[in-house]
């Protein structure tokens, strides 16, 4: 039996993994869970799962049928992340933004095996987990269904034999339109993904493709590979997850239904494949296309290779401007293109160069810069 700790349990990954533990139970005991603002729907899951240590985002009455520890807020989450209860633990970080950072550092240094779905993590301060994973020997696996495929294409291969990985992107809501169709696009279209059902900053993410910058991010921490062997690519239909090409020219691609559970499982499981209930992918009458997936009208994907190349404090600089210029989007401050505008303003300010990087400056300034951009526009 091997405990789970759960950080944004009630959101789309984090009830997608409690699905997967449901099926599972003589597998996995949910020792933790961090809940959002809804207390009926967190009663609801409390009560199924009965964990021991539960965080709310606020301090509010919560009656239950049993007596577990109950924290607050983002110390709460700290909290949860240090709690130990089993010899073999895994911590799921489904929290979205900046503040699923100090969760993760947290559960790495109580020594939990790490099931990552907060891209923020590895964006913000990718060489520091790396640090924190090697000195504590915990396993890190990918949740996300892009690295979730290239650990199904590379493992138990040889690393120099990599030639590079290959990213695919959906496109987002709005691929099928020209940058001059993107003036005045509204928040429920922006919203509307064609494949996936997401939380609201991943697919606003996506229709940047912001959230494909990130993945080339991670990628390159999760496998060890430089930026110059990871390429992304167009593909509508995602039923290829992510494809990794081999020095002999032959291509490894994962294909699957566009379903959440597999890669959460994976992750949960790995190294196994094990039956869960999820959609099954009918191969017969298949087309699968790919297209070239253009910087020039995608340029966030562009502010990210530029933020890595610059590296240091610059990828927490790109990862803060992006997460409050998304929220002024969500709360309808700015315009689509505004994004764009406000993430590239910031990683080209010369002022953040000479910032040392380190866990309390990362965290430092992508505070400051969230509440600056937020103040300048949100009025």
């Amino acid at each position: 039996m091997k405990g789970v700790y759960i950080v944004g349990a009630s959101g789309s990954i984090g009830t997608q993994t409690l699905d997967v533990i449901r099926e599972n139970s003589h597998l996995f005991k949910v020792i933790g869970l961090s809940l959002g603002r809804d207390l009926a729907k967190a009663k609801e899951i409390i009560e199924e799962f009965k964990p021991e240590i539960i965080c709310l985002r606020e301090k509010k009455e919560i009656e239950l049928s049993y007596k577990p520890i109950i924290v607050y807020g983002d110390s709460g989450l700290i909290e949860i992340a240090k709690y130990k209860k089993l010899k073999e633990e895994i911590f799921v970080n489904a929290l979205v933004g900046i503040s699923g950072l100090l969760p993760t550092v947290y559960a790495i240094k109580a020594k939990k095996d790490l099931a990552l779905a907060n891209k923020e993590t590895l964006v913000v301060a990718g060489d520091l987990i790396k640090q924190l994973i090697k000195e504590n020997n915990v396993l890190l696996t990918p949740i996300d269904s892009e690295h979730s495929a290239i650990l199904e294409c590379i493992y138990g291969e040889n690393k120099n034999d990599i030639k590079r990985l290959i990213i695919t992107a959906s496109g987002g809501s709005f691929r099928d339109k020209k940058r001059e169709e993107l003036i005045g696009v509204t928040k429920k279209d922006a919203l509307n993904h064609p494949n996936w059902s997401m939380g609201a900053k991943i697919t606003i993410d996506s229709a940047t493709m912001m959230n494909k910058g990130f993945e080339v991010i991670e990628a390159h921490y999760l496998f060890d590979m430089p930026y110059e062997k990871i390429d992304t690519i167009l593909h509508k239909e995602s039923i290829v997850h992510s494809m990794v090409e081999y020095n002999d020219g032959v291509i490894k691609a994962a294909i699957g239904s566009a379903d959440m559970h597999t890669p959460i499982a994976y992750a949960l499981k790995f190294p196994m494949h094990e039956h869960i209930t999820n959609k099954n992918l009918n191969l017969i009458g298949l087309n699968l296309h790919f297209e070239e997936l253009s910087k020039k009208r995608f340029p966030c994907l562009e502010y990210a290779y530029m933020a890595a190349k610059k590296g240091g404090v610059y990828l927490a600089v790109l990862n803060a401007a992006n997460e409050a210029a998304v929220k002024l989007f969500l709360d309808e401050k700015i315009e689509f293109l505004d994004i764009e505008k406000i993430i590239y303003d910031e990683i080209t300010n010369d002022s953040y160069k000479d910032i040392e990087y380190n866990l309390d400056n990362v965290i430092d300034i992508s505070y400051k810069i969230i509440n600056k951009i937020i103040e300048r526009y949100g009025k």
